[in-house]
């Protein structure tokens, strides 16, 4: 059953500290840097006219917000912060002690060029840097997604126990204002549920040690148990999402298939540019072109069984990565390299094909893309792996 909703005209960034605080944060440590400003300075406000009870800590670095958030995370404190670009590299020491310590910490990030030279504008550079970190990641389209996609990752991290990071376009949607749907605060609530910590350590009657040594005769298999923690987030994140379907009417799989059904061409695209790859995907069924969109939500984990099914019958794939690898292939091409050809633990699930995959980069620094690049694309009019 779908509730009462309320609609508001918000900012990506102002819409994050909207769901953060019907979600009812207990600590939140923050530096700022832009584009993310606007979330802490949003949720700021909201402590500063007792609208939360949250803890928020003013640190003198992005490296000692993550440090703090994990110690109120161990303490037991249902625990969020928010960074991007530099900010996100410098903490990037201490992301695998919070994936590894297993602690559901939320971060909110507005991605952004990394320096040098400086930008601050967005592309996905920063979070595809700690891909690996063990956090789960999730990206956005627009601010609805924003606000949707942190109340179901929330939840998300507190099953699987896990930290999750999740995504906007910096300024695209960080910045952008647009009429949103926003629940009641109860509902949210009530799908969230209270958070519950396991072995805190401020329960002094049952004691723990967070953070201890493991040597060669324990370190792999803790580094097994994170992963397969990791694996089961794609089940979860979509018994979550089909809850969240039902009290919101928005619908969050783990990929989009846009107009896949007869789709020859398909655009394997995230982020604020999915908008505008779908309007082109448009024109171009209407002139009688089987194309179609393949848009990522949750990128870690990877869905590679999923995405090589949905892509199997295609003649055509082009995937477009908002972020470079330097020295080898961009990260979501990469990604459906692998779904397509792995020969790796999973390989029973991949799809060999034979068909032409293209990969382009675009957007870096900011630099918008815009829908005659796109229709240049799927004419294979744009050589050199670059849409600029």
């Amino acid at each position: 059953m779908q509730n009462k909703k309320n609609k508001l005209a918000l900012t990506g960034g102002a819409v994050a500290a909207e769901a953060l605080k019907q979600i009812e944060i207990d600590v939140m440590p923050i530096y700022p840097i832009t584009p993310q400003t606007t979330i802490i300075e949003t949720y700021a406000g909201f402590e500063a006219n007792g609208e939360v009870e949250t803890e928020m800590i003013k640190v003198e670095s992005e490296h000692s917000a993550m440090s703090a958030a994990i110690g109120a995370s161990s303490a037991g404190a249902r625990t969020a912060t928010a960074t991007s670009s530099q900010g996100l590299a410098l903490m990037h020491e201490v992301l695998y002690i919070a994936s590894g310590m297993r602690l559901p910490i939320m971060m909110l990030v507005s991605a952004r060029a990394l320096a040098s030279p400086i930008n601050i504008h967005g592309d996905h550079s920063d979070v595809m840097g700690c891909r690996d970190s063990g956090w789960i990641q999730l990206f956005c389209e627009n601010g609805q997604e924003v606000y949707d996609k942190t109340i179901i990752g929330m939840k998300l991290a507190e099953k699987v126990k896990l930290p999750i990071m999740v995504i906007m376009d910096g300024f695209n949607t960080s910045h952008s204002v647009e009429n949103l749907e926003i629940l009641e605060t109860k509902v949210v609530q009530e799908f969230v549920g209270e958070f519950e910590a396991v072995s805190p350590l401020l329960d002094t009657e049952n004691p723990v040690t967070y953070g201890a040594v493991a040597l060669q005769n324990s370190y792999f298999e803790f580094r097994i148990d994170q992963e397969e923690a990791m694996k089961s987030a794609e089940e979860e994140y979509e018994k979550i999402a089909k809850d969240f379907e039902k009290i919101s009417g928005r619908k969050y799989d783990i990929f989009e298939e846009y107009r896949l059904e007869d789709a020859e061409k398909i655009m394997v695209i995230t982020g604020s540019a999915s908008g505008t790859a779908k309007v082109v995907v448009d024109k171009l069924r209407e002139a009688g072109e089987k194309v179609g969109i393949l848009k990522i939500n949750l990128f870690r984990p990877f869905p590679h069984q999923k995405i090589a099914e949905s892509l199997k019958n295609s003649k055509e794939i082009i995937v477009l990565d908002r972020a470079q690898s330097i020295g080898t292939y961009p990260p979501f091409y990469s990604e459906i390299i692998n779904s397509l050809y792995g020969k790796g633990r999973d390989a029973k699930f991949c799809v060999s094909t034979g068909r032409e995959i293209k990969s382009y980069v675009y957007g870096l620094g900011g630099r918008d893309i815009f829908q005659k690049q796109i229709e240049d694309v799927f004419a294979g009019k744009i050589e050199g792996g670059y849409i600029k």
